[in-house]
C-alpha cells in the first residue's frame, strides 16, 4: 500500500460515515490491502469531463463525499468569477444519481450559488440547453454516460452550455484541492432551499423549448414516409420522454418501446455495458425489432447523448457504426439543404481527429469546410462558440464523432441523441420514400469515395499499476515511434502533447490545437493509427483507419495491424 493510500484510509476510518453502504464497505475491506490501496491511493481525477469513477468508499471512488468536495470546489471557482452565480443540474438513471444531484444542490446552495434542478431524470443535452436558456453561470450532470453500472460521474459545464475547457478544469481542480472532504461538508437543507428560492425546479416550459429547438433541426419535406416502423430503447436510461416526445411531435408515431429496457434502472439488468456502440446492448432491441417486423432500431445510452442504430438488411438487421451513421448524416444534411435551398454561405462541418476522414471527401463535393478538433464533443461545442462570437453560427451544419455523437444545430453545445434520433429517423424515412435503404445509401458512398474501415480497440489497465503502465506505453510510443505499420512506411507522426507534426523527412509543423496526450500516425497507404489513454476510464484506446478496395481486404489488413500493435503493447 502506498503512503498516500495509508494516510487517506486513516482519515476515513475515523469518520462516522453517514452512508450505511460506505460503512459496510469500509468494514469489508479492512483486511484487504490491495482493495484499500485501489480506493485510497489518489483522489478521483478531475478533468474537462469532470469526475468519473467506480461507486464506493474512498478518495478514488464516486460517493457523496467526493461529489460534495467537487461541488464545493466548483462553487468556489464560480464565486471567484461573479458575485451571484447560478447553476443548472440534471441527472440520469444511474445508481445514486438522484442522491448525488441533491447533495450537489445542497452544497451549491450552502456556498451561495443559486440552483436550478430538473425535477426528473433528463438527458445530458437538456442540461446544456437549460444552462443557455436559463442563462446560468454553469451546470452539472450526474452521469457516467455509457459505462457499466458500477460507475457514476459528474460532468461540468460552462455558461455557454459546453463542457469546461482544459484551463477551467485546471482552475476548478485547484479549488477542489483546497477543500477538505470532511471538514467542508456543511450543506443547505434541500427543502429549505426550495422554500426560500436558493433551489428551484426547472419549469416544464424549458422542456418544451428544448423539444422545439430539436424539432427546428428537421429537414423533412413532403417526400418523406413517416409511417416507418421504429423500435426504440433508452437502455433503462434517461432518453424515453425526450426521444419519444420529439419523434411523435415530428410525425413519427409508429414507435414500439423495448419493454425490458423502458424504465430507468441503474443496474442495467439486460445490458451490463449499456453502450449503443456494442451489439450486446442492442440484443433486446433486436429481438423486439424482429418480432414487430420493424424497419429501424434506435438505441440511446443512459444519459441520452449517444445514439446507435440497426437497420434491416435482407433477412436480418445490421448495426451501423458511429462513423457510418455520421457519414450518412453528413451526406443527407448537405443533400437536403441543397434541395431545400437552406445551405448557408461557407458551411462548416466539425469532426474529431479520430473520426473517419471520408468526411473530407463528402464535404468537398458540397463545398463544406471540415474543421478537425481533439477527441471529445466539448471541442466541437467550443468551435460552434467561436463561430457564434463572429456572428457566423449559421455556418455550422453538422458535428460528429466516431463514438456515436451527433449534433446539427447550435441550440446546445454537446452531442444530442434526441437530435440524432430525429435526424436518423427522418433520413431513413426520406430514403425509404425514394425506394432506397440506408445500406444502399452507404454502399453508394463507399463506391463513390472508396471503402474505409474505422475500428476502435480498447485495453483495460485497472488500479495504480495500470495507470503507470498506460503512461509507460505512451512514453514508449513517443521515444520509439513505429517506422512502419502493417508493412507501410509511416510518413507522418502527430504528437498532440508537444503540438508538433513530423513528416518522414524530419520536417515539423505546429499543430493548432490544445495540448493532449494523443499520438497519430499516418502511413503511405493512407492507414492511420491514433493512440490515447481514455479521459474517463482506465483504458488505452487505439483508433485504426484502413483504406482498401473492399470490406474483406480492409478487415484482413486491420487484423494484421492490430496484432502488430498488441505485440508492442506486451
Amino acid at each position: 500500500m502506498n503512503k498516500q493510500a495509508q494516510e487517506n484510509y486513516k482519515i476515513w476510518k475515523k469518520q462516522a460515515l453517514s452512508d450505511p453502504d460506505l460503512r459496510q464497505e469500509m468494514n469489508e475491506i479492512r483486511d484487504n490491502e490491495e482493495a484499500i490501496n485501489d480506493r485510497f491511493y489518489r483522489d478521483l481525477e478531475f478533468g474537462t469531463g469532470g469526475l468519473r469513477g467506480i461507486l464506493g468508499v474512498g478518495t478514488n471512488r464516486m460517493n457523496i463525499y467526493t461529489v460534495a468536495k467537487a461541488t464545493r470546489g466548483y462553487a468556489k471557482y464560480l464565486k471567484n468569477r461573479e458575485p451571484s452565480p447560478s447553476v443548472a443540474i440534471a441527472y440520469d438513471s444511474r445508481i445514486n444519481s438522484q442522491i448525488f444531484a441533491r447533495v450537489a444542490a445542497e452544497v451549491f446552495a450552502d456556498c451561495g450559488v443559486k440552483v436550478h434542478i430538473w425535477p426528473e431524470l433528463m438527458p445530458t443535452p437538456s442540461l446544456s440547453f437549460a444552462v443557455r436558456y436559463l442563462r446560468t453561470s454553469g451546470g452539472i450532470v450526474i452521469t457516467a454516460s455509457h459505462n457499466p453500472s458500477k460507475y457514476n460521474g459528474y460532468k461540468v459545464y460552462g455558461p455557454d452550455g459546453c463542457q469546461i475547457t482544459t484551463e477551467a478544469a485546471a482552475e476548478i481542480q485547484k479549488s477542489i484541492e483546497s477543500m477538505d472532504v470532511f471538514r467542508d461538508l456543511s450543506v443547505y437543507p434541500y427543502e429549505k432551499g426550495l422554500a426560500d428560492g436558493m433551489i428551484s425546479i426547472i419549469p416544464e416550459e424549458c422542456f418544451h423549448k428544448y423539444i422545439d429547438a430539436v424539432s427546428a433541426q428537421s429537414l423533412c419535406g413532403e417526400d418523406t414516409d413517416k409511417n416507418v416502423r421504429i423500435v426504440y430503447t433508452p437502455l433503462n436510461g434517461a432518453g424515453l420522454k425526450c426521444v419519444t416526445t420529439c419523434l411523435q411531435k415530428n410525425g413519427f408515431s409508429n414507435i414500439e418501446i423495448v419493454k425490458s429496457q423502458e424504465h430507468p434502472d441503474g443496474h442495467f439488468p439486460t445490458c451490463p455495458y449499456p453502450n449503443p456502440e456494442i451489439r450486446e446492448a442492442l440484443e433486446e432491441g433486436l429481438k423486439t425489432a424482429r418480432g414487430k417486423d420493424a424497419d429501424l432500431l434506435i438505441a440511446t445510452d443512459p444519459d441520452c447523448d449517444r445514439v446507435g442504430i440497426a437497420v434491416r438488411d435482407e433477412k436480418d438487421f445490421r448495426l451501423l457504426t458511429g462513423n457510418e451513421v455520421g457519414l450518412l448524416l453528413l451526406d443527407y444534411i448537405c443533400k437536403r439543404r441543397v434541395e431545400l435551398g437552406t445551405m448557408p454561405k461557407n458551411p462548416v462541418c466539425i469532426k474529431t481527429i479520430v473520426t473517419s476522414d471520408l468526411a473530407f471527401r463528402i464535404a468537398a463535393d458540397y463545398g463544406v469546410e471540415v474543421k478537425e478538433v481533439l477527441t471529445g464533443f466539448k471541442f466541437i461545442g467550443e468551435q460552434i462558440g467561436f463561430l457564434e462570437e463572429k456572428g457566423e453560427e449559421e455556418r455550422y451544419i453538422f458535428g460528429f464523432e466516431e463514438s456515436y455523437g451527433y449534433l446539427t444545430g447550435g441550440y446546445v453545445r454537446d452531442k444530442d441523441a434526441v437530435d440524432g434520433s430525429l435526424m436518423i429517423a427522418e433520413m431513413f424515412a426520406c430514403y425509404r420514400a425514394r425506394g432506397e435503404s440506408l445500406i444502399e445509401a452507404l454502399d453508394a458512398l463507399y463506391q463513390k469515395y472508396g471503402y474505409c474501415l474505422n475500428t476502435l480497440h480498447s485495453y483495460e489497465f485497472d488500479g495504480e499499476s495500470g495507470f503507470d503502465k498506460m503512461q509507460s506505453i505512451m512514453k514508449n510510443f513517443r521515444l520509439d515511434a513505429p517506422k512502419a505499420l502493417g508493412g507501410s512506411e509511416v510518413i507522418s507522426v502527430s504528437d498532440y502533447e508537444t503540438k508538433i507534426c513530423t513528416d518522414a523527412d524530419g520536417k515539423t509543423e505546429e499543430i493548432d490545437l490544445p495540448k493532449s496526450n494523443v499520438l497519430k500516425y499516418i502511413t503511405k497507404d493512407n492507414t492511420s493509427l491514433v493512440v490515447r489513454p481514455s479521459g474517463t476510464e482506465p483504458k488505452l484506446k487505439l483508433y485504426v483507419s484502413v483504406r482498401a478496395k473492399d470490406k474483406t481486404s480492409a478487415e484482413k489488413h486491420t487484423n494484421e495491424l492490430v496484432k502488430e500493435i498488441e505485440e508492442r503493447l506486451k
